[in-house]
């Protein structure tokens, strides 16, 4: 495409409103295409992976949580934050075991993607392990999840009718099953 030109704002100044924890909040002025300056807020994140835990049997490990923004408690693979400096396949390793209770040495990198991208930097690194070991769960002490075996077919087909809502989960289940059906490190429910 040669559309770049026609598309691409330019950063004239950023200021930061906002320093958090976890997020930082960023207000920018911005010169547009055409030539006019305009406002962006934006939230700086860190990256995060997910994991999509596959047992010998073709079950998945789920997790259940309350997120506190929305009131609601959804269905969800394991992710979490990248630690600074720490490599995205250790991030992915380390909340499968914190809260899966899982450990593996077999997983695979399915892809990534940008989950608010009128917002945020924020980018998701998706994960599929198999050949899992149960360890002990290490949630973090103000996260509280229970975990769930459901057939890897039965949650895509929860994908498909709404039941598991959380963006993240719907595009790890759904990259994550075409990826296992193209690569099959072992036929599921075998």
């Amino acid at each position: 495409m040669n559309d770049h030109k026609l598309l691409v704002e330019r950063k004239l100044n950023s200021k930061e409103v906002f320093k958090g924890k976890l997020l930082h909040v960023f207000y920018d002025e911005a010169k547009l295409p055409d030539g006019s300056v305009s406002s962006r807020e934006w939230i700086k994140h860190p990256g995060a992976c997910a994991v999509v835990p596959v047992f010998g049997n073709g079950d998945l490990m789920m997790l259940r949580q309350f997120r506190y923004p929305m009131s609601q408690i959804f269905w969800e693979v394991p992710a979490g934050k990248i630690d600074s400096r720490e490599p995205e396949d250790q991030t992915a390793l380390r909340e499968l075991q914190e809260e899966a209770g899982v450990a593996t040495n077999d997983f695979a990198y399915v892809g990534h993607f940008y989950p608010g991208i009128g917002y945020s930097d924020e980018v998701i690194h998706i994960y599929v392990a198999w050949n899992l070991e149960s360890v002990p769960q290490q949630v973090d002490e103000d996260e509280f999840v229970t975990r769930h075996r459901i057939p890897f077919s039965e949650a895509v087909d929860m994908v498909h009718t709404g039941e598991i809502n959380d963006g993240k989960t719907v595009i790890c289940l759904l990259r994550a099953w075409e990826w296992w059906k193209q690569n099959e490190p072992f036929e599921l429910g075998k």
